[in-house]
């Protein structure tokens, strides 16, 4: 089937579920993401890519999604989270270091104030889905 919709120009946003939205907004300022709304909804971006952060929570739903978040340096990236006491700050478990996965990726990982677990994982040279 053809159509005129131009490819490429295209934006794919999940929402992300907020128990407590102010800490989690902190929270992701603190990571690094930009913050490019803050209204009923909060919109934030790293790189190429972002999510929109919700004021709404379902413990299931919160605790059972996961993002990826591909990176170039993953040591640059471990040392960054590392210093930020995330646990202290936050209230969330201790991020755990990165470590070769059996499905190839090495994958440092960490969890939101809402339960979401962030997968922040090292970018291979010449792997094109992990651009």
């Amino acid at each position: 089937m053809k159509t005129n919709i131009v490819a490429g120009s295209e934006t794919a946003r999940p929402f992300l579920p907020a128990k407590n939205f102010d800490l989690s907004k902190s929270f992701y300022e603190a990571l690094g993401f930009v913050k490019e709304l803050d209204g009923e909804v909060a919109i934030f971006r790293i790189g190429a890519s972002g999510f929109i952060l919700q004021n709404h929570f379902q413990k299931d739903w919160a605790e059972n999604f996961m993002m990826q978040l591909m990176v170039d340096d993953l040591d640059a990236w471990w040392t960054h989270l590392a210093s930020l006491d995330l646990p202290k700050k936050f209230g969330v478990p201790a991020p755990k270091a990165p470590a070769l996965q059996p499905w190839g990726l090495r994958v440092a990982y960490i969890v939101d104030p809402s339960g979401v677990l962030w997968h922040v994982a090292q970018r291979r040279p010449s792997v094109r889905h992990d651009e």
